[in-house]
């Protein structure tokens, strides 16, 4: 069988799986049919752990994770139907980010890569690794809006979200300056 043919016998990849229904008349509102928000206060979604949506998923239809905006969603999601959605939106491909600040990038770079020794802020990219990737227990963040960025950092700083790594995120941003965060997002934004 040549190549070609083999391509056109194959099934369509993940990336281009048809999204779940719940995706297209829920969840593009606001995070895009692709997981690709475009509006800043909501998360990209293309390209995460599948692992880590799907928790996230869970946390907010318990009540573990609070978030007035997903409150209004939360009727229309079933816990049979997140590992596809969740699974749907980890196939996807994740838009690229921009920066609009290169100055404030530059130092948000200074700060993933290597931390502030100073105040005791680690290396971000130790547990979301060198390039904002994530992994099967720290999720991407790599494109992710600044906006969105900087609201989950805070709130883990008020300690207004508790879930997923909530002590470690909390420590960290404990000791983060507003500049700081501000630049990280910015950073992170770009990848």
């Amino acid at each position: 069988m040549t190549a070609l043919a083999a391509l056109v016998l194959l099934p369509p990849a993940a990336s281009a799986a048809e999204a779940p229904e719940v995706a297209k008349t829920v969840c593009a509102a606001c995070h895009g049919v692709d997981g690709n928000s475009v509006a800043p206060t909501f998360p990209k979604l293309a390209g995460l752990q599948a692992e880590y949506l799907e928790k996230q998923m869970r946390e907010f239809l318990t009540g573990k994770r609070k978030s007035e905006i997903m409150d209004a969603s939360l009727p229309a999601l079933k816990s049979a139907d997140l590992p596809a959605l969740a699974s749907y939106y980890a196939s996807q491909k994740p838009a690229a980010g921009s920066v609009s600040d290169e100055k404030l990038a530059a130092a948000g770079k200074a700060i993933f890569d290597d931390g502030n020794t100073a105040s005791g802020v680690p290396a971000c990219s130790g547990c979301h690794l060198a390039a904002a990737q994530g992994n099967e227990r720290y999720p991407r963040l790599a494109g992710q809006h600044a906006t969105y960025t900087v609201a989950q950092v805070q709130a883990f700083k008020a300690g207004t979200r508790s879930n997923d790594k909530a002590r470690v995120m909390r420590a960290v941003a404990a000791r983060m300056t507003e500049e700081e965060i501000a630049a990280v997002a910015e950073y992170i934004a770009g990848l």
